[in-house]
């Protein structure tokens, strides 16, 4: 049943991202283009994703385990240290350069994608390097 509602999830999500237009990389990146062309729609699209989140990780918050009886993972660090910041930093600079983040990329590889292919590959080698730099900075602590 776990699996089941996960896919269901997934595929929910994936049409809202092809209904809102962020799995269209052309329009994030008019979005993004505050001084030139710029389209405003997506922040209306962002303000919901907001306040549909901000809802479910409140509910989230006061549950010990989900509706199907899954334990709750949430975040617990409120740290902002340089690791956070990087991370932010390399995550819009890529957004802004290639108008696409992981959710709509995976929309975009399962629509057979260009673009899709190789922002999934690239995030792939990005996680990969990452892993094993955590994995030699802990073999070093």
């Amino acid at each position: 049943m776990v699996n089941l509602m996960a896919l269901v999830s997934g595929l929910i999500f994936g049409l809202g991202l092809i209904l809102a237009g962020m799995a269209n990389p052309d329009k994030v990146l008019s979005f993004l283009d505050i001084t030139g062309a710029w389209d405003p729609s997506l922040a209306l699209v962002m303000a919901g994703a907001i306040t549909v989140g901000s809802l479910a990780f409140a509910m989230a918050r006061k549950l010990n385990r989900s509706y199907l009886g899954v334990a709750m993972g949430l975040p617990t660090s409120r740290v902002i240290d340089r690791r956070l910041v990087l991370g932010s930093l390399a995550f819009g600079i890529g957004w802004g350069i290639a108008g696409i983040c992981p959710g709509p990329a995976l929309v975009l590889l399962g629509s057979g994608s260009a673009k899709g292919i190789a922002f999934v590959a690239a995030m792939l080698l990005g996680m990969g390097i990452f892993e094993i730099l955590e994995r030699s900075r802990r073999g070093q602590s």
